[in-house]
């Protein structure tokens, strides 16, 4: 064969090295001098809560951030967590990608489908085209939580959606002390313990080190996006005690007083116009004043874990932005920190110690709570402040998150750039919205989104960027009509005028009444305009419906309950029975056995030995509620742990050695009468089963009637918090080979208790 000739595969021989040209293709680059990007996000802080806000919580970092950069005073999300981070990670609304609402149910429709779609790239994909790393860390949120089990599937995960690392939580939320973790695509165990000084938010900034830390030590050249996504402040509000009892003297004084306190620093700050008036209390908050010494004492505390939460947040990411300062990276670092919606209603009028047990319909009284309140933000805690202090941390806005009134969707926003914005502490007043963040960054570092990812053609970005105004504070506001929905709440701004209409659950929408407020006279949305300029208002409803069939709103749905209750029914389907065999990972709550409000069976297949064999055969939760199957002393043991109160039934009889199956059935006993609203559901009855035999029994009222627990499901150990009396993680000393857990067809689920159970949860 001559020089040059062809070759049986096809290519040629006798080319020089020179002559050759590689076959992959040639490494992206980002342009010369790309700046790292970190976005801080907390969650359901209120436009009040930082300290450069009006608060007097201690938050130096970001006030430090904010004096040496820049505040918005109308930066706007999209009143709920998913669909704010639907709409920053994508620069487009958050119907027209898919999370319309929630990541926990798919609706169907194409703006309800709780998973972003392929044709709208996150920031991360666009960046990784042009040569960026990415690296998530903490709260994701936007993929269907019905595949966030060991199988996925994996393409609506961080690694699925363009970052290189993972390491957080893919649910709403998350004990603090004991997390639902994911490293990468893997559940994996918490490094620590609450016994060991462990805390979610600390091992979030100490992994966002090391990721970047691993990357300068790599490829300093290379720039990198850095999400940093904290559990705080979403309930469970937890937070070293000291901390916390440090705010007990600030609060008090009772929110009346704070709420006033909040806007004076504001107009002294020029956050807020001088006129700026405070709104009457949002409907149902009573007066500070005529609430009980008892009631005002739990919910000052109550509240000092909110504050407390944030402090110590703020305290560890000094700790991320010195670490950029010591490796010489900060100056050209866009630091980004803000919320993704305002302070939550989930508390109720009267707050929580442990919000487990009254979802499932277990009283919590004041009495009660008094009886706890030293352990409030401990690890056996699911606390959340009342109405009044969400008020207060939304100052001076209306409502809450879930509402398109103001506090739900005006929330803080601070940048810093220190070798592109010398700004001193300078405020914006334009309009901004969470879709515009993305191509904002874009326009800062110099590159256009893609046509196409992965070979599948992307949407056009909606939003618009906001980069002028980071150099010209006469830059002007957004140009394109914003809109605004959720369960049926509306809103539109357009020119600096807002139109918005409170929509109460289950009443139809024609009936809703629209205000209208010129935001740019009335910060607040105090006056409304709707008699005095009818015409306008009624331009803006139309404008409105025309940007809701654009973007995919359509069909508006305020149902909460059957919204979950139909997912939930769709995706187990008629799945009855669950195998777990010993080996196996972490189970998350919602791809675990529906063992809501019906009858089941357990069976674990054990081999005991002679001298006996402790020990978890299968746990389901934390120590705020869920259950546990265990071995404990030679008997087998169930605790039925509703919000903190345990349920327990011990065998009447030790389990004998050798080859056994152990398990518990669960009958669910019919009442002859409907239960009156909000009362207990009926009793069941727990029988422990050792190789198929009865072995002790109790009587219940107390069941899982609308949630097992925001924990997920082990076998042959309990991995976080205990559910029951023991040691965590008590793992089973004998031979655990496979648990069994049959469900029977009689699940009769409380729809509307359901979902308010399950929006306490995002």
């Amino acid at each position: 064969m001559s020089a040059g000739s062809a070759t049986p595969f096809g290519g040629s021989i006798g080319k020089t090295v020179a002559q050759s040209k590689p076959w992959w293709p040639e490494a992206p680059k980002p342009p010369a001098g790309a700046p790292n990007v970190l976005i801080v996000l907390f969650d359901d802080v209120g436009f009040s809560d930082f300290g450069c806000y009006g608060s007097a919580i201690r938050t130096p970092t970001i006030d430090r951030l904010a004096a040496e950069g820049l505040r918005y005073s109308g930066f706007h999300t999209t009143a709920m967590c998913s669909t704010t981070r639907a709409a920053l990670l994508t620069g487009r609304n958050h119907h027209s990608v898919g999370v319309g609402c929630l990541a926990n149910f798919d609706s169907g429709y194409p703006g309800y489908r709780g998973k972003i779609a392929r044709e709208a790239g996150t920031l991360a994909e666009m960046l990784r085209v042009h040569g960026y790393r990415n690296y998530m860390v903490g709260k994701w949120h936007v993929t269907p939580l019905t595949e966030s089990g060991a199988t996925g599937p994996f393409d609506g995960w961080p690694l699925g959606r363009g970052f290189d690392r993972f390491y957080g939580f893919l649910d709403a939320e998350t004990d603090q002390y004991a997390p639902e973790l994911v490293s990468d695509n893997t559940h994996i165990d918490p490094p620590g313990t609450y016994a060991d000084g462990y805390h979610l938010t600390e091992d979030l900034i100490d992994q966002s080190i090391r990721f970047i830390g691993d990357h300068l030590a790599d490829r300093p050249d290379v720039p990198w996006l850095t999400w940093v996504a904290l559990g705080a402040c979403h309930a469970p509000h937890q937070a070293p005690a000291e901390i916390i009892r440090s705010y007990d003297a600030a609060f008090a004084h009772g929110w009346d007083v704070e709420r006033e306190q909040r806007l004076s620093r504001q107009k002294a700050m020029g956050l807020v116009p001088q006129d700026t008036r405070m709104p009457a209390r949002n409907d149902g908050v009573k007066a500070w004043e005529e609430h009980s010494a008892d009631e005002r004492r739990v919910f000052t505390r109550l509240q000092a874990a909110f504050a407390g939460m944030l402090d110590h947040s703020d305290r560890h990411l000094a700790r991320l932005v010195a670490f950029l300062e010591t490796a010489g990276i900060r100056d050209n670092t866009v630091i980004i920190v803000m919320s993704d919606n305002g302070a939550s209603q989930e508390g109720g009028p009267l707050g929580f110690v442990n919000a487990m047990g009254p979802f499932n319909f277990k009283p919590e009284p004041i009495a009660e709570k008094l009886a706890r309140i030293d352990d409030i933000g401990g690890p056996d805690t699911h606390s959340n402040f009342p109405h009044g202090w969400a008020m207060a941390s939304n100052t001076p806005l209306r409502r809450y998150k879930q509402n398109t009134h103001g506090g739900g969707i005006r929330d803080p926003f601070v940048i810093n750039w220190p070798r592109r914005i010398a700004a001193n502490g300078e405020l914006r007043h334009q309009f901004v919205h969470a879709c515009d963040l993305t191509p904002t960054l874009l326009e800062l570092i110099g590159i256009e989104p893609p046509g196409t990812i992965a070979g599948c053609a992307q949407m056009p970005l909606e939003g618009e960027s906001f980069a002028r105004s980071i150099t010209d504070a006469s830059a002007p506001s957004k140009g394109s009509p914003q809109y605004f929905e959720m369960f049926g709440h509306r809103g539109l701004w357009h020119a600096g005028w807002k139109a918005v209409a409170f929509h109460p659950s289950g009443t139809p929408f024609e009936n809703d009444k629209w205000e209208l407020f010129h935001l740019d006279a009335d910060f607040s949305e105090t006056c409304d305009l709707a008699a005095a300029e009818p015409e306008r208002l009624g331009r803006m409803i139309a404008t409105w419906w025309e940007e809701a069939e654009k973007h995919n709103v359509l069909p508006l749905d305020d149902r909460f309950g059957p919204r979950f209750a139909e997912n939930a029914a769709r995706f187990h389907g008629a799945r009855h029975r669950f195998v777990f065999h010993a080996g196996m990972g972490h189970v998350p709550t919602d791809v675990a056995p529906d063992v809501r409000s019906r009858s089941y069976t357990i069976e674990a297949h054990v081999e005991m030995a002679e001298e006996g064999a402790d020990g978890v055969l299968i746990s389901h939760g934390d120590a705020t509620s869920g259950y546990s199957l265990f071995v404990k002393d030679g008997h087998l043991v169930h605790d039925l742990n509703i919000g903190g109160s345990h349920q327990v039934v011990r065998s009447d009889r030790k389990v004998p050695s050798g080859a056994r199956r152990l398990g518990v059935h669960v009958e669910r006993l019919v009442r002859k009468e409907p239960p009156a609203k909000g009362a207990r559901t009926g009793v069941s009855e727990y029988t422990l089963l050792i190789d198929g035999e009865p072995a002790g029994s109790l009587q219940t009222q107390l069941g899982f009637h609308t949630l097992i627990s925001w924990s997920g499901l082990d076998i042959g150990r309990d991995r976080g918090s205990p559910v029951s009396h023991y040691e965590a993680p008590f793992e089973f000393e004998g031979r655990l080979l496979r648990v069994t857990v049959t469900m029977h067809g009689d699940q009769k689920l409380d729809g509307e208790a359901v979902g308010n159970a399950q929006m306490a949860r995002q």
